[in-house]
């Protein structure tokens, strides 16, 4: 059985993986450009102490990936902790470990391991708020059998991917979040 920190070995650097992204690059891009992270230097300094790794489990067409890795770049370089990216599809036994309620492959999935490669923390996919947020939109969707259930889904998958790239409030959440985890 493959370690977590063989896992985090095989893994694409933040370069690799942007270089490689063909879908929501530019979105992921300003959502990083345009995400700050709080002042808070004293939680930066003690994760910095706990010399944690982060292991990414994505797809670059994933919207809740799009949105939640910037922030958890933003949080790794602050506390200088190195990130690796596996794509899901080809890393499904990896995956197959964190399924979200024991059956969805939802990502992203972060598993934060330490420098034994002991998994001292896991996040994802969303934070809670973006999930009431998903959970509202799919309820007004038809049915999958109505032949209108595809044109709204890719409306609300539109309206999904603008307020991912615009609400702040969302991206201080998976912080905040990210932060709850890792304390």
């Amino acid at each position: 059985m493959t370690t977590l920190n063989e896992w985090f070995e095989k893994g694409l650097t933040s370069e690799q993986y942007i270089d490689q992204m063909e879908s929501h690059k530019d979105n992921m891009q300003k959502v990083y450009d345009e995400f700050k992270l709080p002042e808070d230097q004293v939680f930066f300094d003690q994760l910095k102490e706990k010399n944690l790794k982060a292991i990414v489990l994505t797809e670059d067409w994933c919207g809740d990936a799009m949105m939640n890795n910037p922030v958890l770049l933003k949080l790794a370089e602050q506390s200088e902790m190195e990130v690796r990216f596996l794509l899901r599809d080809s890393n499904l036994e990896l995956m197959d470990q964190y399924l979200t309620n024991g059956t969805s492959r939802a990502i992203p999935i972060f598993i934060f391991i330490d420098e034994n490669g002991e998994e001292v923390a896991k996040w994802g996919p969303r934070a809670e708020n973006v999930q009431s947020f998903v959970d509202e939109a799919r309820f007004n969707l038809p049915a999958k059998e109505d032949p209108a259930f595809k044109d709204g889904q890719s409306l609300m998958i539109k309206q999904l991917t603008a307020a991912y790239t615009e609400r702040e409030d969302f991206w201080k959440e998976v912080y905040a979040e990210l932060k709850q985890k890792l304390s």
